[in-house]
């Protein structure tokens, strides 16, 4: 994700807008637009949100090995440092996926700013960028329906006096964090392809 200061800023409101004419306006229109597109859809932005809900399963993981590890006192102890080291890495997780969906919603907020200022046939059929908002559909609802899987069957097919809740809520909570990852991406490529269809219409359908 790029850092609030790599983002351009919004534009600037019509009473002090300094242009000497429209090809510079569309210039800087296109520059932004495509610092903006790159930083909410960029080739391995979608791997880093993977990683950061990997590391927090991994957290996750060792909460759980914690709890389903209390049987005597020495268990509990190498428990204790299990949770412990377990939330020390989701919390990092979190926080960098929290700030994320922060900035994410800033760059919509430029992305809609930006391109009303005013319209560009050529770069706008180039940014409306299909195949990428595919690239992170497709994995996002496999991995929402495999979270979903795992939050259904985990339970369903526990078997009682075998299987303890604390590894049914083990397996669930698995499950929920590929479910939220995976909802991210969607909500990500439905809210960009929402975004070219409002913002560059015109720019010709053989894009879309």
């Amino acid at each position: 994700m790029p850092s609030s200061s790599s983002l351009p800023p919004s534009p600037p409101p019509v009473e002090i807008r300094a242009w000497r004419d429209r090809n510079a306006l569309l210039a800087d229109r296109a520059q932004a637009l495509e610092t903006l597109v790159k930083g909410y859809l960029g080739a391995g932005r979608l791997g880093l949100l993977w990683l950061w809900a990997a590391l927090f399963a991994l957290g996750w993981s060792l909460v759980g090995v914690a709890l389903t590890s209390l049987t005597d006192i020495l268990s509990a102890i190498v428990g204790g440092l299990l949770l412990l080291l377990g939330v020390g890495v989701m919390i990092p997780a979190g926080l960098a996926v929290g700030f994320g969906l922060r900035k994410d919603r800033r760059i919509r907020e430029l992305l809609w700013q930006w391109a009303e200022l005013d319209r560009d046939p050529v770069l706008d059929r180039n940014l409306r960028r299909p195949v990428l908002s595919l690239a992170w559909l497709i994995p996002s609802v496999l991995l929402c329906g495999a979270g979903l899987a795992a939050c259904l069957l985990v339970p369903a097919t526990a078997v009682p006096g075998h299987d303890t809740y604390a590894l049914i809520v083990y397996g669930m909570g698995l499950g929920l964090i590929s479910w939220l990852t995976g909802l991210v991406g969607v909500a990500k490529a439905a809210a960009y392809r929402r975004w070219a269809q409002r913002s560059l219409a015109g720019a010709g359908a053989g894009s879309r």
